[in-house]
């Protein structure tokens, strides 16, 4: 008898507990935004899609060395380079992102020995069609410049 008066005020004494904190939570300003007007500010942290970093001239700081490809477990990168003659560096032709099976592990920023990609801040991609995530990364570098 005593055991079933005291599960009964026990499960009182936390359903007043929780309508307490109701009641404090329902006086303290609301903190929603209408997010297609608005929007937060992403952390530093944050981890978008990867982009090129542009050097002094605009040009991409990448100097085709592949590392980056090679420590992506999924992937998703794929470079394109050529040797122009005369000249002892590649240039960098493309640089691709399949952003569909993309796990942002951080491999390949870890991996770049020349700090020529970092992760972006964009985190408003949506989209129906699976072709809008494969990114032309040279491109929108080239982009950005203008």
């Amino acid at each position: 008898m005593f055991r079933y008066f005291n599960d009964i005020f026990s499960g009182l004494w936390s359903l007043f507990i929780g309508l307490g904190i109701t009641f404090q939570e329902f006086f303290k300003p609301k903190i929603t935004i209408h997010y297609p007007h608005q929007s937060i500010k992403m952390t530093a942290r944050y981890r978008g899609h990867i982009e090129l970093i542009p050097g002094e001239e605009g040009q991409p700081l990448c100097v085709v060395c592949g590392m980056c490809e090679k420590a992506c477990p999924s992937n998703c990168i794929s470079i394109g380079g050529e040797k122009p003659e005369g000249s002892k560096k590649k240039v960098l032709t493309s640089y691709r992102l399949d952003f569909t099976t993309c796990s942002l592990c951080g491999s390949c920023v870890d991996s770049c020995n020349f700090g020529a990609i970092r992760f972006s801040k964009e985190y408003n991609l949506a989209s129906t069609r699976k072709e809008d995530f494969h990114f032309d990364l040279l491109k929108r570098l080239e982009e950005s410049k203008q």
